[in-house]
């Protein structure tokens, strides 16, 4: 079946009535204890449900939401937390700016997987519509940083050609459907093959919602290349509205540096360049201050001509090899001492780890020396 949501990718607004409605649950996407509510199936829909790669929609069915919509056989299954009276007429409203973003995101990997097979014979093998980005799996082990901008300058011009996309429906057996590409069908498709046609360029057996010119796409940015599954090239790409969120986004990262580091923004990488020397430098330093400080009070304790059987010491910024220190400093002479760990504000300094097993073995076998810890 095919529903009015693929039919017609721009409704904000349908009526129906509702089908059916059975009681169930919905287990989040994040996790956690499953959901009760209900199924409620629709005779017609303008919510697109999961499929091609392109996540579901959400609206609300009169003033309830619309959790999840699911495909099932020819049905389009909406889960609500409300009971629908089955036969009653409800009204339908979509969440545009959702549907809006998955319909750049699909037409625009669309556009790229088409460009990249006919410039570098680039087969797309999977992709997925993320929250943030997308990504295009291509039958590639490699993509040069020239290919990559030569395809995303190319994608660009075909948008300011505002060239057509169109959807066309036809019969399961007709001969044209093994002429599109396609990565095959569900094996419960039932009802007419749907294929998208991007005028001149390409046309593709897809189920999703689609803009209906390339211009509506605004601009592809192409973000870079990951190292795919199976000797494959992952291709991560920004389309639409979401170029236009990530450079507002990147405009208040720089003016933000820009206002601390008290340069422009082409310094900004050499400004924190040195910085970073500065800080590692600075916490060299202080780490041999404090190993300094660590022998001085060692020994101060050391030269009081009448010893306490229990040595304690306080210090913030102390850490186990500062104790460490103290403890062989003293037991290098026979000192006797029984350092406590609990009267210690143990805070590791920065590019600190845990004490290692050699620092262990070393105070722990000074004579006299005793380390117990908190509990």
């Amino acid at each position: 079946m095919v529903f009015r949501c693929q039919r017609d990718s721009w409704a904000r607004q349908f009526a129906t009535r509702v089908v059916s409605c059975r009681e169930a649950e919905l287990r989040p996407e994040s996790g956690g204890e499953p959901m009760r509510g209900f199924q409620v199936v629709l005779e017609d829909t303008i919510l697109f449900p999961e499929g091609g790669g392109q996540p579901d929609d959400r609206g609300l069915i009169g003033a309830v939401p619309v959790l999840r919509v699911t495909r099932r056989g020819a049905e389009a299954v909406h889960f609500v937390e409300t009971a629908l009276e089955p036969g009653s007429a409800v009204l339908l409203s979509l969440d545009w700016e959702r549907r809006f973003d998955h319909m750049q995101q699909h037409s625009g990997q669309h556009l790229i997987t088409a460009i990249a097979e006919q410039m570098f014979g680039f087969k797309t093998t999977s992709w997925e519509l993320g929250r943030q980005q997308s990504v295009i799996e291509l039958d590639t082990p490699s993509m040069t940083t020239e290919q990559m901008e030569a395809l995303e300058q190319s994608v660009n011009e075909k948008i300011r050609e505002r060239i057509p996309v169109t959807v066309r429906e036809l019969a399961a057996d007709d001969p044209e459907v093994e002429t599109v590409r396609s990565r095959g069908l569900p094996g419960d498709h039932t009802g007419p093959v749907r294929v998208v046609d991007i005028e001149g360029i390409d046309s593709n057996m897809c189920c999703g919602t689609h803009v209906s010119n390339l211009s509506d796409l605004q601009v592809i940015k192409l973000i870079c290349t990951e190292k795919g599954k199976k000797n494959k090239t992952n291709l991560v790409f920004l389309a639409g509205n979401r170029v236009l969120k990530s450079v507002e986004q990147s405009h208040r990262t720089e003016k933000a540096l820009t206002s601390l580091l008290k340069n422009g923004p082409g310094e900004h990488v050499e400004a924190v360049k040195r910085l970073q020397s500065s800080v590692k430098l600075l916490q060299k330093n202080n780490l041999n201050l404090l190993r300094d400080i660590a022998v001085l009070i060692a020994r101060d304790f050391k030269s009081k001509p009448v010893q306490s059987p229990l040595f304690v010491l306080h210090r913030k910024e102390g850490d186990s090899e500062f104790m460490n220190i103290i403890a062989n400093e003293i037991g290098k002479e026979g000192g006797r001492a029984a350092g406590r760990q609990r009267s210690w504000e143990a805070r590791p300094l920065p590019g600190q780890g845990n004490q290692d097993e050699s620092s262990r073995r070393s105070a722990s076998s000074a004579p006299g020396i005793h380390q117990s810890t908190n509990r």
